[in-house]
């Protein structure tokens, strides 16, 4: 695998990322949880006759919070963060 192009690497790996990310919102979304992620205080809702506005503020500094906790860490794991 040393001899692969590098963005052909980085595209094989969204992928499979992106395969696990469906499959966990698949069994997330089956399985009952204690909170709902699409609903949080911040989370900005406009309804009016024919129109509903949603702007998941809260919900998107949680997962940007949480996705930059798991990279940060994932990149000190593997020796990227010196």
């Amino acid at each position: 695998m040393s001899d692969w192009h590098p963005l052909a690497r980085l595209l094989i790996f969204a992928g499979v990322a992106l395969v696990i990310a469906g499959v966990a919102v698949q069994v997330l979304t089956r399985i009952s949880l204690p909170f709902s992620l699409g609903r949080l205080p911040g989370d900005i809702v406009i309804e009016r006759e024919n129109f509903t506005l949603y702007i998941p503020l809260g919900t998107m500094i949680l997962v940007s919070l949480g996705l930059t906790l798991l990279l940060n860490l994932l990149a000190r794991l593997l020796g990227g963060g010196r």
